[in-house]
């Protein structure tokens, strides 16, 4: 198999969504999408036994229904499922490192910090070497047209400082496959001095933004150079990144953020900018790991 996109299926309504979202995508992108459904239980293909013993019975038919539904929606898109025998958090990580992006159901806003499969996705955005898409149920809707602006904006979360160009890649990437417009968006906290006895003083708070802006600005300009065909605009809020973020994500079609690769820590942590967007962010949540 050539260059996949994969989602992960379990036959809940939000990998459903998850699964027709990925569908879309690989076919802007020009790529096979992988449907994978992983059960530890699962044996290897039997002959022919009737459904009340053969324990792959519910598997095959979920993979049958999901393939028949997207091949009907996406009649040209080439769509392979695969099962198997695994650990779903093992299996959607090693699918992730072999594929150009992993595709998982979000359950959205939960303490317990509980997705796709149970408690698992946090994990595997966690250690996914490739970006991994949340997408959630509510998401999918087989009445809105696909391509141009009916998908809305992408919109980044970007930092002013460490590396970027992954995450930039990405988000730049997306837009122009889709022609939709770029937002990016920083987060910068009011300065401390800024706070006096009789109140805030504007003059601080106004060379903070500038300085911002310009130092995002600078960021953004090699991207709008090599992708001159995207709209991109650019937002600097004074409040904390993950608010400033998610109060920049209305209409929008997808939001990307990004996550530090930390390759010597055995236990997945993402950012607060990250963490929020998983959580509480309404349309599709890219996690980018980057550095």
């Amino acid at each position: 198999m050539g260059q996949a996109l994969t989602v992960g299926l379990d036959g809940s309504p939000e990998s459903v969504a998850a699964a027709h979202w990925a569908a879309d995508e690989a076919e802007r992108r020009n790529l096979t999408l992988r449907l994978l459904h992983a059960w530890p239980l699962l044996v290897p293909e039997p002959t022919r036994l009737p459904s009340e013993v053969d324990q792959n019975y519910w598997a095959r038919r979920l993979m049958h229904h999901a393939k028949a539904e997207i091949q009907a929606r996406n009649p040209g898109l080439t769509v392979v499922g695969n099962l198997v025998a695994e650990d779903a958090q093992h299996a959607l990580i090693q699918a992730a490192a072999e594929s150009e992006m992993l595709v998982l159901g979000s359950r959205g806003v939960s303490q317990a910090e509980s997705y796709f499969l149970g408690d698992i996705s946090v994990s595997v955005v966690g250690h996914a070497e490739r970006p991994v898409v949340l997408v959630r149920a509510e998401e999918r809707d087989e009445e809105r047209p696909r391509g141009s602006g009916a998908e809305g904006a992408v919109v980044v979360a970007l930092k002013l400082h460490g590396p970027s160009d992954d995450l930039l890649e990405f988000a730049f990437s997306t837009a122009a496959g889709r022609g939709v417009p770029l937002r990016a968006v920083h987060g910068h906290g009011v300065p401390l001095h800024a706070f006096t006895p009789w109140g805030m003083d504007h003059t601080v708070t106004h060379d903070a933004k500038r300085e911002a802006h310009t130092s995002l600005s600078r960021a953004l300009r090699p991207w709008r150079e090599k992708f001159p065909g995207v709209d991109v605009s650019d937002t600097v809020r004074l409040d904390s990144p993950a608010r400033a973020v998610l109060s920049a994500v209305e209409g929008a079609g997808l939001l990307v953020v990004g996550r530090r690769r930390h390759r010597h820590t055995p236990v997945p942590r993402l950012g607060p900018v990250a963490q929020a967007a998983v959580h509480h962010a309404r349309c599709p949540v890219a996690v980018v790991p980057h550095g």
